[in-house]
């Protein structure tokens, strides 16, 4: 712990420390390892891309595990096929990651951490609570489906009971910090009714309870991943604002390694300053590259491109990992965002989308 309390604040050129070695992770990291290899090639991304059709696009993923059923390609329910083999295959490398996480060391040991993935669980809760809180203000009747994930912590059946009185003797008890979620995100809306208000309030608290967890968890890699998933929040935030030139200045998110201001006076210069505004950060490169694209073409697909690729460089550096947590956890965020690509690309072929604008969102 006491490395982490002398950690600075940029005390590394690219990415941040990953930690050390943990043993009790030997055989799982062995395995992890070998899946990695499993994963679809950057070369693999670009030639479904430049496919000439959804189908053919498809084609190119029969050896994988997200074949279609032979003939199924070209068949009207092809898409929604597709995605339920997407979610499929989600709740799959979940379920591995769990298991990976929580094995016993030995026959006979205690399982090892399940409260990384409770911790990594809380992300689907965060998300239900924000379409839960979303639909209780709009006064939606939309009938719970699809988009609530079984993936969480909480059954996403309960969430359509968050709101009930807390004398009701049906009501469920909640976790702690969806309950203090949903007060904070209540209140932000409530102040002037603007729905946006919501997700901020939830984003705001999800950061929050992550970094506090890293750090009850002692994990150097966790904070790591927090913060500059904090980083790349706020460069988004900071994008969209000045796209919609928004007066909003009160919406980064604390926590990051980069210092609020920074973020806040990017909103007063104009694009090709940006830049270099961010020069003496890792981030140089994500801003120069988003701000540019925005500017020119009026799209945010660059940002994202770039916010991935930023994301993805870091969850590589765990590859001077000889043995512990950090590679199993990069592997399951990995393949979540190799799901998220597959899902990108074929969407977007079904739907005619330009070569070029498929390109500039994955390369």
């Amino acid at each position: 712990m006491a490395e982490l309390a002398e950690q600075a604040i940029l005390d590394f050129y690219t990415y941040p420390p990953v930690g050390g070695d943990d043993w009790r992770y030997i055989y799982q990291t062995a395995q992890v390892r070998v899946l990695e290899m499993q994963m679809l090639s950057p070369a693999t991304f670009l030639d479904m891309a430049n496919a000439e059709s959804f189908e053919a696009a498809a084609d190119l993923l029969t050896a994988s595990e997200y074949a279609l059923p032979p003939g199924l390609a070209r068949s009207r329910q092809a898409l929604a096929e597709m995605e339920n083999i997407l979610r499929l295959r989600r709740s799959a490398v979940r379920e591995l990651f769990s298991d990976f996480m929580t094995r016993p060391a030995e026959p006979g040991r205690s399982r090892i951490d399940e409260p990384v993935v409770e911790l990594f669980r809380t992300r689907d809760d965060f998300a239900n609570l924000r379409l839960a809180v979303r639909r209780t203000v709009s006064e939606t009747e939309k009938p719970l489906g699809t988009d609530y994930s079984t993936d969480g912590n909480v059954p996403p059946e309960l969430f359509e009971q968050l709101f009930a009185e807390e004398s009701e003797p049906d009501r469920p008890v909640f976790p702690d910090y969806v309950q203090q979620a949903v007060e904070q995100a209540i209140l932000a809306y409530y102040q002037n009714k603007d729905i946006r208000r919501i997700d901020y309030a939830i984003d705001k608290f999800q950061a929050e309870y992550n970094l506090n967890k890293a750090h009850e968890l002692e994990s150097i890699f966790l904070l790591g991943l927090f913060r500059i998933q904090i980083d790349l929040t706020n460069i988004r935030t900071m994008l969209r604002l000045k796209f919609t030139e928004s007066e909003q200045r009160n919406v980064f998110l604390e926590g990051g390694f980069i210092g609020l201001e920074r973020f806040r006076h990017g909103l007063d210069l104009g694009y090709e300053a940006l830049g270099p505004l961010f020069f003496v950060t890792p981030y140089y490169r994500v801003v120069e590259a988003g701000a540019n694209y925005l500017a020119s073409n009026k799209s945010f697909l660059k940002a994202e491109q770039q916010c991935d690729e930023f994301l993805t460089g870091f969850l590589k550096s765990t590859i001077q990992i000889t043995v512990g947590p950090q590679p199993i956890i990069a592997f399951l965020l990995m393949k979540e965002n190799e799901i998220r690509k597959v899902r990108l690309i074929l969407t977007a072929k079904k739907n005619h989308l330009d070569t070029k604008l498929i390109l500039d969102r994955i390369s």
